[in-house]
């Protein structure tokens, strides 16, 4: 949907007016300006196809929004808000401040409709890209208790945490994904390049090549004439598994198998459970009813596996039974976890326990972290220098054959 920039003139105090709306098309903005009793008097399409567009590549590397830039506002307006600020002055002091683009004209759009008498989470509803369901369902149990304040301060607090879980889990798949990467290219290069002319000498060698020594020749030059149906195959395999997994069984069936691999499938459920625990905390602390949150939960969880799990524990959850007793009956959550949701349903204290089996798994989330990242560094290093050391044993030994053969 399109967003439109405007300035207009209020019919009733003939004051003038300016912001930003979200509209199908011009002629439905009119409309909707000429209900709220607005006269326009310009209207301009941000990013119109008929004006000359550049491409930014600056804005394209630094200028995208991320998810620290939304927590780092929502903390700002929580702490204006708490200083006694009026609400529509906070939001103007956090425009003012931030430095992206696009989050000022999504913040420029929430004041304007706050200050026309928008709820502050419908208004940032209006801005799902930036502001997701949880995000505006934490506002609006804010706003509903009068605690808006605490819920801004709680709501900057788990995306800052979120954050810090997703760039933990990133940071141990990208060293064992970039180096696999560089093995390839090294491999490649070797098997392209280097091999062909080196095997060369082999061709009035006089004798049977050993078995590795063929192969590997006969590897070399499938790769150097045949890279494009090797590249083809390759772009069709991975186009084949993406459409595979947007499917709803491909996509059930890869998230189990996530659950079940080796190594990463611990990781990937510590992390399901600590995402799972934590949000639910936080919007059972910020007021938002049980089931609502609930199926907002089921959203963070990343695995549909999971997530029907969550569906399937709503449903008993409507039926009067315990948020515990479903997710143990599962079986895909760890009796552990189980134990102490239960405990603190019946203690009363379920927000507080959640937090501390977010807190455990978090912990875990680092030691599992470190583990892996020193067991990878050295089984990428031997893996790599295998394929390497085998290329040059395939080509060596036959010169060491020939040498015994003229001495």
């Amino acid at each position: 949907m399109p967003l439109y920039q405007y300035q207009g003139i209020r019919k009733d105090n003939g004051k003038n007016v300016k912001g930003s709306k979200d509209a199908d098309s011009e002629k439905m903005l009119r409309a909707i300006l000429k209900r709220e009793g607005i006269m326009i008097v310009k209207i301009v399409e941000k990013g119109h196809k008929g004006e000359r567009k550049e491409v930014d590549f600056k804005k394209m590397l630094f200028g995208r929004v991320k998810r620290f830039d939304i927590a780092m506002a929502t903390r700002q307006l929580a702490t204006l808000t708490r200083s006694g600020i009026s609400l529509v002055e906070s939001l103007t002091a956090v425009i003012d401040q931030s430095e992206k683009a696009d989050l000022k004209t999504a913040l420029i759009d929430v004041r304007d409709q706050v200050n026309q008498g928008m709820s502050l989470s419908d208004a940032f509803g209006r801005h799902p890209k930036y502001f997701d369901n949880l995000f505006c369902n934490m506002v609006n149990a804010g706003e509903q208790s009068g605690t808006l304040e605490q819920v801004l301060g709680r709501l900057s607090d788990f995306i800052e945490a979120q954050n810090k879980l997703r760039s933990k889990v990133f940071s141990a798949m990208a060293y064992p994904a970039v180096m696999a990467a560089m093995g390839l290219v090294v491999i490649s290069i070797l098997m392209v390049v280097v091999v062909p002319k080196v095997t060369s000498i082999f061709e009035n060698f006089g004798r049977e090549l050993p078995i590795y020594t063929r192969a590997l020749i006969w590897a070399s030059d499938f790769m150097r004439d045949f890279w494009w149906l090797l590249l083809a195959v390759f772009i069709l395999c991975i186009v084949s598994f993406k459409k595979w997994k947007n499917t709803e069984k491909g996509r059930y069936k890869w998230d189990g198998f996530i659950l079940w691999a080796p190594i990463f499938g611990g990781l990937a459920m510590m992390v399901a459970i600590s995402r799972f625990t934590k949000t639910l905390a936080t919007l059972l602390s910020s007021g938002v009813p049980l089931l609502t949150a609930m199926d907002i939960t089921k959203g963070v969880l990343g695995n549909t596996v999971l997530e029907q799990v969550i569906v399937e524990a709503s449903s008993s959850i409507r039926e009067g039974e315990s948020i515990a007793e479903p997710l143990k009956t599962s079986g895909r959550f760890p009796p552990i976890v189980t134990h102490m949701i239960a405990v603190g349903e019946r203690s009363g204290q379920l927000e507080s326990m959640l937090e501390n089996v977010a807190d455990a798994y978090d912990a875990q989330v680092d030691t599992k972290i470190a583990t892996l990242t020193s067991l990878l560094e050295p089984l990428m290093i031997v893996l790599m220098g295998a394929g390497a050391g085998g290329i040059a044993a395939a080509i060596l030994m036959p010169l060491i054959q020939m040498n015994e053969f003229v001495q």
